[in-house]
C-alpha cells in the first residue's frame, strides 16, 4: 500500500461555490420531497412579488398558476404588479445565490438572505434541466425585458441563455416568472392551495388570483385599500450583538470615541446610558475605538449587560392589525 503524503491530499482540496453546495444539499432550503418542494417554490415567489410591491408603496395584485405538464413535471408561473427590475440586475437577483438587497436591514421582511428564489430557479434546472424564463416591465413607456436563465453552480453567477425585449401592453410595471420542476400537487394541510388562501387572509391588501393544476381558478379579492405601515430600519440594540460583531464593528466605525461610538451604532443608546455603560464597563468614554484590545471589547460586552437598556422600537416590524382582519 503506498502512503500518501499531505501533499498528495492538498492537491485534491478545492473551494466549492455556494451554489455547488446547495445542488448537492438542496434538502436543506426545503426541497426535500416533492411536494414539499412545490410548495416552497410558489412561497418563494409570492413573497418576493409582496416584498417588491410593499416595498415600492404599490397595492399588490399576484396571478399565481400551476400548470401540470407531466405526472410529476408543474411550471409554475407567478406574475406581479410590483415596480419591475431593471435588465442588468434580472440576472443577478434570480441566477445567483446570496444576492439581495435585504441582508443588512433591520427591519421586517419576508425574505432576508437573498437565497429563496435563485434557489427555487436552481430546483428547477436540477429537476428538468430547463432554464427560468423572467419577464419584467419598470413602466408604462418602457419595453419588457425577457431573458432565460440558469445558474453557473461551480461559480454562483447567472448564465444568460437568451435576452430580448418583448411587448407587455397589459401591465405597466411588474415581474413574471416561468420555472419548470418535478413536484407533487395534493390537497388539504402544507398544501400550495392551503398555503395561497391564508396569505390572502393575512394579507388583507393583496388581491390574489390562483389557477390550480385542474385548471380551477379562485380569485381572493383585497379586503382593504391601505397598504401596511411602512417599516423603518433600524441599528441594533446592545443586548443581541454577540462579542465577535461587537469587535467587528468598533475595527469598523468611523466614531472618534467609545461614547459617540455606542450612541452612533446602536438604537436606544443616549449620552447618558453610553457614560454608564463606560462605568460598568470600566472603561474611559474618550478611548478611541480603534484602540479597544479583545480583552477590553470583552469588558465594554460585560458593561452591557449590567446596564438598563431600554428595548427597542417596534416600527420595525409591520402587524397587519384589527380592522383589516375582522
Amino acid at each position: 500500500m503506498v502512503q500518501k503524503t499531505a501533499e498528495d491530499l492538498a492537491k485534491k482540496q478545492k473551494q466549492i461555490s455556494i451554489a455547488e453546495f446547495f445542488e448537492k444539499n438542496r434538502h436543506l432550503l426545503g426541497f426535500d420531497n416533492p411536494r414539499k418542494a412545490l410548495l416552497i417554490a410558489v412561497k418563494e415567489a409570492v413573497d418576493n412579488a409582496l416584498d417588491a410591491c410593499e416595498e415600492a408603496r404599490i397595492l399588490p395584485e399576484i396571478n399565481v398558476e400551476l400548470i401540470q405538464l407531466s405526472d410529476d413535471r408543474f411550471r409554475m408561473i407567478v406574475e406581479d404588479n410590483g415596480p419591475g427590475i431593471i435588465e442588468k440586475q434580472i440576472p443577478k437577483i434570480f441566477a445567483k445565490l446570496l444576492y439581495g438587497s435585504k441582508f443588512h436591514k433591520l427591519s421586517s421582511t419576508r425574505g432576508q438572505q437573498g437565497i429563496g428564489i435563485s434557489a427555487t430557479l436552481l430546483y428547477g434546472q436540477l429537476t428538468t434541466g430547463k432554464p427560468a424564463l423572467i419577464t419584467s416591465k419598470i413602466g408604462k413607456n418602457q419595453p419588457a425585458h425577457q431573458i432565460k436563465l440558469k445558474i453557473n453552480t461551480q461559480t454562483n453567477n447567472p448564465d444568460v441563455v437568451s435576452s430580448t425585449t418583448v411587448e407587455w401592453d397589459e401591465k405597466e410595471h411588474g415581474t413574471r416568472i416561468e420555472i419548470d420542476m418535478e413536484g407533487a400537487y395534493l390537497k388539504g394541510k402544507q398544501s400550495v392551495d392551503e398555503y395561497l388562501k391564508q396569505t390572502a387572509i393575512v394579507n388583507p391588501h393583496l388581491t390574489l388570483i390562483y389557477t390550480n393544476p385542474n385548471a380551477e381558478q379562485f380569485i381572493f379579492p383585497r379586503a382593504t385599500e391601505s397598504l401596511p405601515a411602512e417599516v423603518k430600519e433600524i441599528k441594533p440594540h446592545p443586548y443581541g450583538v454577540e462579542l465577535g460583531r461587537l469587535i467587528k464593528m468598533l475595527d469598523l466605525t468611523s466614531a472618534k470615541s467609545l461614547q459617540q461610538f455606542l450612541t452612533t451604532e446602536f438604537v436606544r443608546v443616549g449620552g447618558g446610558t453610553a457614560k454608564t455603560i463606560c462605568e460598568n464597563s470600566a472603561l474611559l468614554p474618550k478611548t478611541r475605538p480603534g484602540r479597544v484590545s479583545r480583552d477590553m471589547a470583552e469588558q465594554l460586552f460585560n458593561g452591557i449587560k449590567k446596564t438598563k437598556i431600554i428595548s427597542p422600537p417596534t416600527d420595525c416590524i409591520s402587524p397587519i392589525g384589527e380592522e383589516e382582519l375582522e
